[in-house]
């Protein structure tokens, strides 16, 4: 596995470059969503833009068909941008419900995802379908359970479409994470991380066996990014060591 962690969370507190500086220091392979203008400091630190968003928004996403054409346009930019600079995930939203049963937003989201699928894949690209709750952060969104988001890449079939498999999100709306991992990690193309409750370090404060859960996702096998997704309360630098430490052990 390779870690990272995500801009917006560490910046601020932590100033660009010293947040830069302070993930090459310790150790990370990428952090995920970077402002383009950081992009090739970043590089220049040997680090990876390891996933960046593909499209706006959160609420109006894949499962609303008005937005389809303009999430495609939108995605196919993106694509062609992470194969320039190699970055391999490219992160997608359901939308919120509104008025649409999770029956037909997933017949929806998959065929919005169908549209793109074929360009990611002659990228060399994953269009991951990020899982959030929609009991605290996201009111509304419609991919809040992991069944709902594997029946989605089942549609779509493709190598290229997989899941953003965020473990504080799916705590907070399913729990039984191991099991899940164990049953539908090959669906899971990226992982965040956060302490439940409070999006907060991954600490012995807060309610996920951290260390039970990540060595259960690196004895799947998987190669790719576990972001660190948490909003730090105290020293940022030393949250992250600390992060960064949980998952090497």
């Amino acid at each position: 596995m390779q870690q990272s962690a995500a801009w917006w969370c560490f910046v601020p507190p932590l100033e660009p470059r010293a947040f830069i500086r302070a993930l090459a220091d310790i150790g990370y392979a990428g952090t995920d969503f970077a402002p383009p203008e950081y992009w090739t400091l970043i590089r220049d630190h040997n680090l990876q833009i390891s996933c960046i968003q593909g499209h706006d928004s959160i609420e109006l996403g894949l499962n609303r068909f008005e937005q389809h054409e303009r999430i495609q346009r939108e995605l196919e930019t993106a694509i062609r941008t992470a194969q320039q600079w190699q970055i391999p995930n490219i992160v997608c939203f359901s939308g919120s419900r509104y008025d649409t049963t999770d029956l037909e937003g997933l017949a929806i989201t998959a065929e919005g995802l169908q549209r793109v699928a074929a360009i990611a894949e002659d990228a060399g690209v994953n269009l991951v379908l990020e899982l959030l709750n929609s009991r605290v952060d996201h009111p509304g969104y419609q991919a809040d359970r992991t069944a709902w988001g594997v029946a989605v890449c089942d549609l779509v079939d493709s190598p290229r479409v997989k899941l953003l498999f965020d473990i504080y999100h799916m705590q907070i709306m399913e729990g039984d994470l191991i099991r899940t991992i164990k049953m539908h990690h090959q669906q899971f193309g990226h992982y965040h991380t956060a302490g439940n409750p409070g999006r907060n370090e991954i600490d012995s404060t807060q309610e996920i066996n951290y260390g039970a859960v990540l060595k259960t996702v690196a004895d799947t096998g998987f190669s790719g990014f576990v972001g660190h997704e948490f909003i730090p309360r105290g020293d940022a630098v030393k949250a992250l060591i600390s992060a960064f430490k949980q998952l090497k052990t």
